[in-house]
């Protein structure tokens, strides 16, 4: 029997998965253990092969498998839904973040959009397509990774599925569907990202002798004010996209110093800088950092670190075929199906680098996602899951064929 879907998406809603985005912390509601055990218990339950990679200690990438009426040992297609399991903090929150309520035709919760809803469709269309077993349907892997709202480590690992020692598959996919709020809407194109930070140096010192030291958060100061001119008049001229616009720069956080009454030795930005497809991130990157130097005459006190997290933009012109089947089957139930660019990322770009087709679609709105009452919308969760089975159930294989 299929799964029933609300009660799936709260059943994923009580399963605290938080990424601690990189931050030293304590507490049950950490990591993703709970969600993969519990898809792990359903997997069983249907008696789909699975497999479990273990990123980290508590983080592990599951996925299964639903063989299609040609094995794809045999040729058979093979399209793969891919969705995270974890989700951002729950810092502010409004309403309950793990006591899932349903109420004017939302579930709210975090995780609710962004995305246990889109893995609560993916789950019940499967359950759905092993109960009905439609002719002419492909093999379907649903992969559930780890770590995609703080670096993508997880989808990083999923390729060794097909590619190490321990196959899962006998070769890549055809095409990849990546669950993200998308309004039902096709994203097939959207920003990548590098981010790093800066560090200034200076020298301590009382406060009521300010003279003696070197104010570290002064010098700060100045690496703003060339990075705001930057970003302003340099960074919009390095590219362009015809869904996405110009790329950006943005600095999102500052902090130094140990106390008011002591001058900082040390200050410190985060810096984001978002590409367009076809811009390499480090190349990016590259070209602030000598920004920042030129302008301070190289000051040895003014140092780059190494990226925290590079990820590439999602190009649009691989995909386009895929995408085009896929908009189709969603305006026949229920949606607006455009094809659309967001400067938002996803995991989509692992999977496009490796010459796969990717798009993106869920239920919900980007709005929504991260927000102190998160929720979604329950109609768009049917019109999702519907449109999951119906493309699936079509009698042509997945991937890139007109």
């Amino acid at each position: 029997m299929p799964l029933d879907l609300v009660e799936t998406l709260c059943d994923l809603i009580r399963l605290p998965s938080v990424n601690p985005m990189g931050r030293d912390v304590r507490g049950d509601e950490y990591f993703e253990h709970r969600v993969t055990d519990y898809l792990q218990a359903l997997f069983q339950r249907f008696d789909w092969p699975w497999r479990r990679q273990t990123i980290e200690p508590r983080r592990d990438n599951i996925v299964a498998r639903l063989d299609g009426d040609i094995p794809p040992e045999q040729g058979g297609p093979i399209l793969m839904f891919e969705v995270h399991q974890d989700t951002v903090p729950v810092d502010g929150m409004t309403v309950p973040p793990w006591t899932p309520e349903i109420r004017d035709g939302r579930v709210y919760g975090r995780g609710a959009c962004d995305i246990k809803g889109g893995m609560a469709c993916m789950l019940v269309a499967l359950s759905r397509l092993a109960e009905e077993r439609p002719a002419g349907r492909p093999t379907i892997v649903l992969a559930c990774s780890v770590n995609e709202e703080h670096g993508f480590t997880g989808a990083l690992r999923i390729g060794e599925l097909w590619s190490g020692n321990e196959r899962f598959l006998p070769r890549a996919p055809d095409a990849v569907i990546v669950a993200e709020p998308t309004s039902l809407d096709v994203v097939v194109a959207h920003k990548g990202v590098v981010r790093w930070q800066c560090h200034t140096r200076g020298r301590a010192a009382h406060s009521s002798q300010p003279e003696l030291g070197d104010n570290a958060i002064y010098r700060m100061g100045r690496v703003l004010e060339v990075l705001k001119q930057y970003a302003r008049d340099v960074v919009p001229t390095r590219g362009r996209h015809p869904l996405l616009g110009q790329p950006t720069l943005s600095i999102g956080r500052i902090f130094g110093g140990v106390s008011v009454n002591t001058v900082p030795d040390c200050c410190t930005i985060d810096i984001d800088r978002r590409v367009v497809p076809g811009e390499d991130p480090q190349a990016a990157r590259q070209h602030a950092v000598e920004a920042v130097e030129q302008a301070l005459r190289d000051d040895p006190l003014v140092e780059h670190a190494q990226p925290f997290l590079i990820s590439a933009g999602l190009s649009d012109e691989l995909s386009r075929p895929f995408a085009a089947r896929l908009s189709e089957t969603i305006r026949r139930y229920g949606g607006s199906g455009n094809c659309v660019g967001v400067s938002y990322g996803t995991d989509a770009p692992v999977f496009a680098a490796a010459g796969i087709p990717t798009v993106v679609f869920g239920p919900g709105s980007i709005e929504q996602a991260h927000t102190a009452d998160e929720w979604v919308a329950i109609d768009q969760l049917h019109a999702a899951t519907e449109i999951l089975f119906r493309f699936v159930s079509e009698p042509r294989p997945a991937g890139n064929q007109d």
